[in-house]
């Protein structure tokens, strides 16, 4: 029986042996060709293997958007090991908790990230030589440009091709509990969001595509690198982008497929004038991540540019996509499920829901992920009778167009980033001065979902909203400190004294409009 090896990593040496000579990257507005970027990855999967990291082994990314990042997953993947990215926004114990919990042994870091690195370095189990710097490194790290180029381009030499359900990728979503939890991401998992996106994308090997968000993102990883990589298409990097670097870039290498959240979308309404630019090579625009304002899609559409949705969460990918031929009249609608997908939503009995009810979002099979890294407990509870239960509410209407009504977790969205609000309440109760405190979501134009945070005060005490914010600062991302603070003299609860997150969100909002 003939058995075929899913593995990522043979996209790229397939593709670079096909078009060598063809661009696969333009980074900084400098292109790079499928060879070029197949012999740096062998390098580093060389080096990798000088250093012992083998199979399983998970490394490290802490890098703003580089051709590294491309490099360093595909050499990752050819050898079997395993890309922990780590989000440069978290604060240093949070990346702490990751780097351990992970059990990371080599680290790749960016010279801007150098200070961060050696306050961790300090309790983590990193040997020297497994501290690898892009840019000037320290006293106590490798410079990874210097070294690559002692190693031989050829393809690693391997027993046995590692693939299909080994895992790629683990990607940490912060958890409800307060600790972050890490989706183990298979190559099979990887593969077929790569298919589903070839498909929704209309991807061809000569489509230019825009990678706006960072790779540590699910939506920068899988959304936008790996799906043109499989392709062989053209994928446009910045290391960061601002909203006219976004539009002068698509004019410039005539970009044809733009995937973007919606805080973007909404930076470059405010920001720019888009008469300016030419956009007429962009043939499709998806937006997904956060919560999108149909206002925005509308103003979008006014200047002729179709903005279609796409919904799905770390542990999937893309669940759903919607059509652009369909934007127009089912705008507000995340489209129907991905091709290779298997979804259901279903209501308390697990029963499917009927157009027009409201149920949860399940998914089985394809693009699921493995389970959550060390966390046997939790991803039973996520994952039953072989369904990932997502936790996000949905309808549906008589055509089978689903369109998302609420969350069942507590997470909500802000700026493109998942907030969860147990962590942001756990360090709330740190201070000495608070007894109580409840973090919601609320609505807001620039992030589409901003923190409000509801704070009970000890008997006698007296703080300010500068004071809170200044004691988050220090201990957590700066997207999740809460923007609202108010000072309440209890927290409405349930008869099992969990908080009652909606009530805090409505009684707020209802004071807003009293205002008005």
């Amino acid at each position: 029986m003939l058995t075929y090896v899913i593995n990522i990593g043979e996209w790229l040496r397939r593709w670079a042996y096909l078009t060598p000579d063809k661009t696969a990257i333009i980074f900084e507005d400098e292109p790079f060709t499928y060879a070029y970027l197949n012999r740096q990855t062998n390098r580093i999967a060389n080096m990798l293997t000088s250093l012992e990291v083998k199979k399983g082994d998970r490394v490290g990314v802490l890098l703003y958007n580089s051709l590294y990042y491309p490099e360093i997953l595909f050499a990752l993947a050819k050898l079997g090991a395993v890309l922990v990215p780590l989000n440069w926004r978290l604060r240093s114990g949070e990346m702490e908790y990751v780097l351990k919990d992970s059990g990371v042994k080599t680290l790749f870091f960016g010279e801007d990230f150098a200070n961060v690195v050696d306050e961790l370095r300090r309790s983590l189990s990193i040997g020297k030589d497994h501290y690898l710097c892009v840019g000037s490194p320290p006293g106590w790290a490798v410079s990874l440009e210097e070294t690559i180029g002692l190693f031989p381009d050829d393809e690693p030499q391997l027993d046995e091709l590692p693939g299909n359900e080994d895992p790629v990728i683990i990607m940490y979503t912060s958890g409800t509990t307060g600790q972050p939890k890490g989706a183990v991401l298979s190559h099979r998992k990887t593969f077929f969001n790569a298919l589903n996106a070839d498909i929704y994308y209309g991807l061809t090997p000569s489509d230019i595509m825009l990678a706006p968000r960072p790779m540590f993102h699910s939506g920068g990883l899988l959304v936008e690198l790996c799906p043109v990589i499989y392709k062989g298409g053209t994928l446009v990097m910045r290391r960061r982008f601002t909203p006219e670097e976004i539009l002068r870039s698509i004019e410039k290498h005539r970009v044809t497929i733009l995937e973007i959240s919606a805080t973007q979308l909404r930076f470059i309404m405010e920001q720019c004038d888009l008469s300016k630019y030419d956009l007429s090579s962009l043939k499709v625009c998806y937006t997904g991540g956060e919560r999108v304002p149909v206002d925005l899609l509308e103003e979008y559409a006014r200047r002729g540019i179709i903005i279609s949705q796409i919904f799905g969460q770390t542990e999937t990918s893309t669940i759903t996509w919607l059509n652009p031929k369909d934007a127009i009249r089912k705008r507000g609608s995340v489209g129907k499920p991905v091709f290779f997908s298997n979804v259901r939503i279903v209501n308390e009995d697990g029963k499917d829901i009927r157009p027009g009810e409201v149920g949860e979002i399940i998914v089985k099979d394809y693009i699921t992920m493995n389970g959550y890294w060390g966390k046997k407990e939790l991803t039973e509870e996520v994952m039953k009778d072989g369904w990932l239960h997502t936790g996000d509410l949905a309808t549906v209407d008589e055509e089978g167009f689903i369109y998302i009504v609420d969350r069942l977790k507590d997470m909500f969205i802000s700026g493109g980033e998942n907030v969860y609000p147990a962590e942001i309440e756990k360090v709330l109760m740190e201070h000495p001065k608070i007894i109580d405190a409840g973090v919601c979501g609320i609505p807001d134009e620039k992030w589409g979902e901003k923190g409000l945070a509801c704070i009970v005060l000890k008997e006698g005490e007296k703080m300010t909203e500068e004071e809170v914010i200044s004691f988050l600062e220090g201990r957590l991302a700066r997207y999740k400190i809460p923007k609202v603070i108010r000072f309440v003299e209890s927290l409405p609860r349930n008869a099992a004294d969990k908080i009652l997150r909606r009530k805090l969100r409505e009684e707020y909002l209802r004071g807003l409009r009293e205002k008005k």
